[in-house]
């Protein structure tokens, strides 16, 4: 892994989501072995959205995360920087107000929502500690931000294995179900160069987040992080 490889640029990032945009619910599926939908449960659970609430999705993609949070009774907000996954999204859910945003720099006023998430998209931020601020801006007093990111598995023998599987196994799954599979080769590295539960957790503190906590998922793979504003 080189260092020049993770350091894309945001249009080269959004342009590589426009390329796996119509396939990219389906290859997640395949690469996580359907485990992906169990962890968008448990970010749903920890959201907990309730009618009437506002609800930003960042990294929404094609809005698979958002549907949850409206089959609660929630307003909910997709928001993506990746024009493709915008409109594939709205063509399959026509009804649902997507905006396109860069993370760093919300289109959004300060205090506009009770809860903010964000699946799997903050390691592709350039800045995401920008980002964790400006999740902070938006969200209301009392609101909260739940975090879904691939993580570290605690196992070491486990984490092992699951490092050779990403470096090894993911991109030529990728070349068999995704229209893009270089971009699932930035997937593993990007996984691999990703802060571990505890630092995620640190900076969350430092972008003025409170009662930060987080618990593992699949033994590490993926951990949710969940932090609130001080009312």
């Amino acid at each position: 892994m080189t260092r020049a490889s993770l350091e894309k640029q945001p249009h080269e990032v959004a342009s590589m989501f426009d390329g796996v945009a119509e396939r990219y619910d389906l290859t997640n599926d395949v690469l996580s072995l359907g485990q992906d939908r169990r962890w968008r449960r448990e970010v749903a659970r920890a959201v907990d959205a309730r009618p009437a609430q506002k609800v930003l999705d960042l990294a929404a993609g094609t809005a698979t995360s958002s549907l949850p949070f409206t089959r609660a009774g929630a307003y909910v907000v997709p928001c993506d920087f990746s024009l493709g996954m915008l409109q594939v999204g709205k063509r399959r859910h026509s009804w649902l107000p997507f905006t396109a945003g860069d993370a760093t720099r919300l289109p959004f006023k300060d205090d506009s929502f009770d809860a903010v998430t964000i699946s799997f998209g903050l390691r592709n931020v350039q800045d995401f500690d920008a980002a964790l601020r400006e999740m902070h801006r938006v969200t209301r007093p009392g609101g909260r931000v739940v975090i879904c990111e691939f993580s570290h598995p605690t196992w070491a023998p486990f984490r092992t294995v699951y490092t050779e599987y990403l470096m090894r196994a993911l991109p030529p799954v990728a070349r068999a179900v995704s229209s893009n599979p270089d971009a699932y080769v930035y997937l593993a590295e990007s996984i691999r160069a990703w802060p571990d539960q505890p630092a995620l957790a640190e900076r969350l503190r430092k972008a003025g987040w409170s009662q930060v906590a987080w618990r593992n998922l699949s033994g590490g793979i993926v951990a949710l992080h969940r932090a609130f504003k001080a009312g």
